[in-house]
């Protein structure tokens, strides 16, 4: 992080439904993130505090978005930070469609009216491999207590659905699956009930940060997954701890919409970033 030890580093916070995330304009200058600063920034005490960090950066598209885990891990895609940062971008442009590059592929986003952003999360990935599972199997259905399936949204996703998604306590079922052997990458871990026609109750465990008030990824994916099983139509309300996302799985791939909050903007002290160093 040679470009930043001696200077200050602005930053947003932005949230989600309460998935929160700090975003790094990296346009205008060279930033970079070592999973050091990732984790000294994740931590809500000493740091910033998030779910997932974004760095911006000049791409094929409009910009290009790369994410990182609060303990300092990469992460292939991250739907509510894509919607945030849509948002923001489109306030600044005034434009009400945008292209964003990530290494989930070109998200399209568009401003949905109402204060809404909706965000193509791209085709689901369905076979064993793509998700990617340690050997071939079935990912409707996976050999594991509960029958979970399998899904991917350019990250894995395990999707456990239950009577009652209040009464499962993530902090338990959370850590173990996401390390489960069947998973090489580890995985993200939702547990979902079906409350009514296309109506979904979902709660999340995301890899590499721990329970979350929400997870564009992971309501994708459970909509997917709900819809394969037949639960569902292929249009859903998954209602978060934090609130309600609208995912349509379309044929040109899964549409995510709902609401995004820029909270504020802060600067990195110089003296902080020394200490991270």
């Amino acid at each position: 992080m040679d470009q930043t030890r001696a200077q200050t580093l602005p930053f947003l916070k932005m949230h989600g439904l309460g998935n929160d995330f700090v975003v790094l304009d990296g346009r205008a200058r060279q930033i970079e993130v070592t999973p050091a600063l990732a984790r000294a920034l994740a931590d809500r005490h000493r740091g910033v505090g998030f779910d997932q960090l974004a760095l911006v950066t000049h791409g094929a598209g409009d910009a290009r978005l790369t994410f990182y885990n609060a303990d300092g891990s990469t992460a292939g895609a991250c739907g509510n930070a894509t919607r945030c940062i849509a948002r923001w971008l489109m306030d600044e442009t005034g434009r009400d469609a945008l292209d964003l590059v990530t290494e989930r592929g070109t998200l399209r986003a568009v401003d949905a009216g109402g204060g809404l952003t909706s965000v193509n999360m791209g085709a689901p990935q369905l076979d064993w491999q793509e998700i990617p599972l340690a050997h071939a199997m079935d990912t409707l259905e996976l050999p594991i207590d509960g029958s979970p399936t399998a899904t991917g949204m350019g990250n894995p996703h395990c999707t456990f659905f239950v009577p009652d998604a209040e009464a499962v306590t993530l902090e338990q079922i959370g850590p173990k699956h996401e390390h489960h052997p069947l998973f090489p990458q580890r995985t993200n871990v939702q547990v979902a009930s079906l409350t009514g026609p296309n109506h979904l109750r979902m709660r999340v465990w995301e890899r590499g940060v721990g329970v979350t008030l929400a997870s564009g990824s992971s309501s994708c994916a459970t909509a997917v997954a709900a819809a394969r099983r037949g639960l569902t139509g292929r249009q859903v309300t998954v209602d978060l701890d934090g609130g309600t996302l609208i995912i349509d799985w379309r044929e040109d791939g899964v549409w995510m919409t709902g609401a995004t909050a820029h909270v504020f903007d802060g600067t990195l002290s110089a003296a902080w970033l020394e200490q991270v160093a």
